[in-house]
């Protein structure tokens, strides 16, 4: 019996990590991008279109490099363009959410250095699904003084309507 308490005690381990393993979240990340900060800058916005296959929430979004990261919503009241951290963001099922400059957009706040165009940061958003379980996707962000060209290039031939 003595020689099956190590097989025992790993097989427990392993049940165990797999009990507390996360899947992860049941979204795609599209061009996700940052631009670069100034020294000195506290703040930065990081965007990417998420598309998600089932009903999920975005619940908080985390990276070493910033001391808080929000979802933001930029809105204008009458005159005046506010912008206001959001609780939650909902992503209905196969309904691609941009989040862009001038609209919803991830806030990086407290950043411990500026953001350098031509380098990545690590970011993990956070989900909710449907039935409350909490899921993580994980991505590497380019820092970019202009969008990703597949972006911009949406852009430009949004802005030419005729």
């Amino acid at each position: 019996m003595t020689k099956t308490r190590p097989f025992l005690a790993a097989a427990l381990l392993l049940a165990a990590g797999a009990a507390f393993a996360q899947a992860a979240a049941p979204v795609t990340a599209q061009l996700p991008w940052a631009r670069p900060t100034v020294q000195g800058q506290r703040s930065g916005g990081v965007y990417v279109t998420l598309t998600a296959s089932e009903p999920v929430t975005l619940v908080g979004a985390a990276t070493p490099i910033a001391g808080t990261a929000e979802v933001h919503e930029m809105k204008l009241e009458g005159d005046v363009m506010r912008m206001r951290a959001l609780e939650r963001l909902e992503l209905p099922a196969g309904k691609a959410v941009e989040l862009k400059p001038g609209g919803n957009h991830l806030m990086l706040q407290e950043l411990k250095a500026p953001l350098q165009a031509g380098t990545s940061i690590p970011l993990t958003l956070t989900f909710r699904t449907a039935r409350g379980e909490q899921r993580q996707l994980a991505l590497q962000v380019p820092v970019s003084a202009t969008p990703p060209k597949e972006l911009g290039a949406a852009a430009a031939a949004g802005a030419h309507k005729h």
